[in-house]
């Protein structure tokens, strides 16, 4: 994942200033956060995490019906090998 360099914040900074993390996911969408040099945590717009939020959801949602669709394909190979 590519991330801009004006999305990092070193922890101590945001704990010192969290405007600059709001400012920062408000100018690029998101700000990540670093703890040791290394990213630790994304802070994004609310709006886009319940756009996550919903594409995890209807990834999920897939999911799942494709695990039903093949149970209900195979029911009676899944119950000879459970005898």
């Amino acid at each position: 994942m590519m991330i801009k360099s004006e999305c990092l914040v070193p922890m101590t900074e945001a704990n010192q200033n969290f405007s600059k993390v709001t400012r920062a996911v408000d100018e690029n969408g998101m700000a990540v956060i670093l703890k040791n040099n290394r990213p630790r945590y994304v802070v994004v717009d609310f709006e886009q995490y319940n756009t996550m939020e919903a594409a995890m959801q209807m990834r999920q949602d897939m999911i799942d019906s494709a695990a039903d669709g093949l149970l209900e394909e195979n029911i009676e190979a899944f119950l000879e090998l459970a005898k």
